[in-house]
């Protein structure tokens, strides 16, 4: 990805939630690319939305596949960043659990749907290889706790059910875009509903791990996601 310059001062208040122009930035394109489409989009529409001119914008971001490729990117880092926190000691049935109850809290936190750009025909191109090997990688990481779930064996990673789990997760973009959930949180039941479900497609009972799991989820959920973890 190529990386723009550091951006100059900012000379007027700051119009949209973050710390620096980069955030405001990030934030704007978020919206305009979830609610107008990425290809109508044009970073004049971007600097406009946030308040600055078009040039300020290239001096954080040279291209809009650049300001895209972050805000993919950052939508599977936390999750690859927490699956490899976990202990490796831990059942698959928890490791699994938690990993589900993380990935679909984080998608249910974003403060826009950017899961649902990610089939976008851009994101083939190479500015997103490391937003796709991420989240293959994240894919086979619950193929293959699914499958040690499913008792392990040869046969265990080729059985359908070892592909559930993934697709389960990521059925959080398609319930937010159906019930128009840009700028709000789900139901804080949905992650957990999910994390069990991810158990039960697979013919493991969850009720023994939950706790478990919960306890890796809360012991390093962040403000955002404990937005969404604490509601009711």
């Amino acid at each position: 990805m190529t990386r723009a310059g550091p951006g100059r001062p900012r000379l007027t208040s700051p119009r949209r939630p973050g710390t620096t122009a980069r955030a405001e930035i990030l934030d704007a394109a978020a919206e305009l690319f979830s609610t107008r489409g990425f290809a109508t989009t044009s970073t004049r529409q971007i600097a406009d939305a946030v308040g600055i001119r078009q040039a300020s914008l290239y001096n954080h971001f040279a291209t809009k596949n650049d300001i895209l490729a972050t805000l993919l990117d950052a939508t599977i880092a936390p999750t690859v960043e927490f699956d490899e926190s976990l202990d490796d000691s831990e059942p698959a049935a928890v490791l699994l659990c938690a990993l589900t109850w993380f990935d679909a809290a984080q998608l249910c936190a974003g403060r826009w749907n950017l899961g649902a750009l990610y089939m976008l025909p851009e994101v083939r191109s190479e500015p997103f290889e490391a937003f796709r090997e991420g989240r293959l990688r994240l894919a086979r990481r619950y193929r293959d706790l699914a499958a040690e779930v499913l008792g392990g064996g040869p046969l265990a990673g080729s059985d359908p059910r070892a592909e559930l789990p993934f697709r389960l997760v990521e059925s959080v973009i398609d319930i937010r875009a159906d019930r128009q959930m840009d700028e709000q949180v789900i139901d804080a039941q949905l992650p957990e509903i999910l994390a069990t479900a991810a158990l039960t497609v697979l013919g493991r009972p969850a009720e023994d791990v939950v706790d478990r799991a919960r306890a890796l989820v809360v012991g390093v959920a962040d403000e955002s996601l404990e937005a969404v973890l604490a509601q009711k």
